[in-house]
C-alpha cells in the first residue's frame, strides 16, 4: 500500500487499479426526506486514487450520497469520515472539510458577475489564504489543463455549458482538494459537449485523482471507473470492477437497468 495519491499511469497508458488506504468512509449511513428513506444503512469505501462511479435509475439516491460526503445533505445516522476524521456539522470545521472535499455540480454554479479566472481564484485567495498573484498563476495553471485558459478574463455567460463545466472542475482543484465529487457533470450539457467533460474527467483519473462520480454516462463509467456501485431504492444492490458489472451484472435491478439502457 501506498499513501500517495497518484497513482502511476501503466506503461499502455490504462487507468491503474487503487492502491490507496481508504480516504472516505461510510457508515451505515441513513437520511430520510420526510418519510422518504433515500439512503439506507449505506456502507462503502472510497480509497485514496480510486475512482468510484455511482449509477442507477432516477431517484434511487445517487445524488443524496455524493452531497452527503460533503455535508451538502445532512445525514440521519450513521457516520462519515474524510481522511479518518469525522465530518463536522458546521462552522469553522466544516469549511476546511469543504475544502477537501471538492465538488463539481451538473449546473455549473460559477459566479456569473466575475470573470472566468476570479472564480477559479476566489476559494484559494477567501478560504486558503493564498496570496492573489499564487492564486492567480495556479488558476492559469488549471485553465490551461482543462482547456479554458484563452477564456480567462470572459464572463461565464460567454463560455459555453462544457467549457463552463471545465472551469467549474478547475475550480474544484484550485483548492487541491484530497477528493472530487461529481453530481451529473454532464446532465445540462448538450451533447455535443459532453465528451469534452468527460475526457477532462478521463485525465484527472489518470492522474490519480480520486473521485466520486455520479453519472449516466456508461461509457465513461467503462472507462474511468475502478469500481461501479448500482443503486436502487436508496441501497447499495451491487458494487464491481467495470468489468464485471457491465458483462455480468448480478443482481436483477442491474441487470434491468442495463438492458434498458444499453438497448439504445
Amino acid at each position: 500500500m501506498t499513501d500517495s495519491s497518484v497513482n502511476p499511469i501503466t506503461p499502455d497508458g490504462e487507468i491503474p487499479a487503487h492502491s490507496g488506504e481508504p480516504l472516505v468512509v461510510l457508515e451505515n449511513v441513513n437520511k430520510h426526506f420526510g418519510a422518504l428513506h433515500v439512503l439506507k444503512d449505506i456502507d462503502v469505501t472510497v480509497h485514496r486514487g480510486e475512482v468510484m462511479v455511482v449509477i442507477g435509475p432516477s431517484g434511487s439516491g445517487k445524488s443524496t450520497l455524493c452531497r452527503a460526503i460533503n455535508r451538502l445533505e445532512p445525514i440521519d445516522s450513521g457516520s462519515i469520515t474524510l481522511d479518518g476524521v469525522a465530518l463536522p456539522d458546521e462552522g469553522k470545521a466544516l469549511a476546511r472539510l469543504r475544502a477537501d472535499v471538492g465538488m463539481v455540480f451538473q449546473s455549473f454554479n460559477l459566479f456569473a458577475h466575475k470573470t472566468i479566472l476570479e472564480n477559479v481564484t476566489l476559494g484559494p485567495i477567501k478560504v486558503k489564504r493564498m496570496k492573489p498573484a499564487t492564486a492567480k498563476k495556479r488558476a492559469m495553471e488549471l485553465l490551461d489543463r482543462v482547456g479554458v485558459a484563452n477564456q480567462a478574463e470572459k464572463l461565464p455567460a460567454q463560455l459555453s455549458g462544457g467549457q463552463q463545466q471545465r472551469v467549474a472542475i478547475a475550480r474544484a482543484l484550485a483548492m487541491e482538494p484530497k477528493v472530487l465529487l461529481f453530481d451529473e457533470p454532464t446532465s445540462a450539457l448538450d451533447p455535443e459537449m459532453v465528451n469534452e467533460v468527460l475526457d477532462t474527467m478521463v485525465g484527472l483519473a489518470k492522474e490519480g485523482m480520486t473521485m466520486v462520480v455520479v453519472t449516466h454516462e456508461m461509457g465513461f463509467a467503462r472507462k474511468a471507473a475502478d469500481r461501479v456501485i448500482f443503486m436502487a431504492d436508496g441501497q447499495i444492490v451491487e458494487e464491481a470492477d467495470p468489468e464485471t458489472f457491465f458483462t455480468n451484472p448480478q443482481s436483477h435491478r442491474a441487470q434491468d437497468f442495463l438492458g434498458k439502457i444499453l438497448a439504445h
